[in-house]
């Protein structure tokens, strides 16, 4: 691959594991120096060694817990130090659980948001400084499908994920003056967490699979890292706002999502 990233800084949140590994690894093998930030030091720390070792790039790793907003703002001060610049910005981490509406209480929709929503906005404030001196700034947001299409007993995670769309989409507004796009990619492909999930719900999954289009599930080095490459590049310059479904057509008629829960 053309290093097309060469002498560009990565900051990916939760780029361990999943998504976010298949993200940093394009990233890397694209040029980019790249900070893998994780709650887990040991993942982060494996996994930024075999991005040195396989890409030949700097990596460092961050054990951060992204809903404290003092962790968040020490992470991307320590990515500039480290790598002198911070070009790209890849909010990853998030999460969800399965609970009914009635049943969420105010502390459960508070802890989706501050995962999911408040440190995508506490990375983006602070990142964006040094984006905007530099005059170039990628910042990649990872939805949802679940909320797109309001997916039941997930209430917290769709909420705060089509809250972080919403900032997306603003931040597209008023920082494209200053060369930084923001773009969102919902995601589906298989990590530890959703294959666990399916091998218990294989019934699930089977009725997931069966309403993908291209008839397979993704695979987040293959199938999402090659698009965050893409929004992380020059190629994208003009590509703003936008939120990419790398789902396998999965997004256009929906799929069989229904997790069990307690009533």
């Amino acid at each position: 691959m053309t290093k097309i990233l060469a002498g560009r800084a990565a900051l990916v949140t939760g780029g361990g594991q999943g998504v976010g590994q298949g993200i940093a690894r394009a990233l890397a093998e694209a040029g980019a120096d790249v900070v893998v930030a994780q709650r887990g030091l040991e993942a982060a720390t494996r996994e930024a060694e075999h991005l040195a070792a396989t890409y030949g790039v700097r990596a460092h790793a961050l054990k951060v817990d992204v809903t404290v907003r003092e962790e968040v703002d020490a992470m991307v001060a320590a990515t500039v130090e480290r790598l002198g610049r911070l070009d790209i910005l890849v909010n990853n981490a998030g999460g969800s659980f399965p609970k009914r509406l009635e049943n969420h209480t105010d502390e459960d929709m508070q802890g989706s948001f501050l995962l999911n929503y408040w440190s995508a906005f506490w990375a983006m404030r602070a990142a964006f400084p040094t984006m905007k001196a530099q005059g170039f700034g990628r910042i990649i947001n990872l939805g949802s499908l679940n909320g797109v299409n309001a997916h039941m007993f997930t209430v917290a995670y769709n909420a705060s994920k089509e809250a972080l769309r919403a900032l997306t989409r603003t931040a597209a507004v008023e920082w494209g003056c200053h060369g930084i796009t923001a773009n969102v990619i919902c995601p589906s492909s298989t990590s530890p967490a959703a294959r666990d999930y399916f091998d218990a719900n294989p019934d699930m999954a089977q009725a997931i699979l069966s309403q993908v289009p291209v008839g397979r599930f993704g695979d987040s080095t293959a199938d999402i890292g090659p698009v965050a490459l893409f929004l992380a590049s020059e190629h994208s310059a003009y590509m703003t706002g936008n939120t990419l479904f790398v789902d396998g057509g999965g997004h256009i008629n929906g799929v069989a999502w229904r997790p069990e829960v307690e009533d």
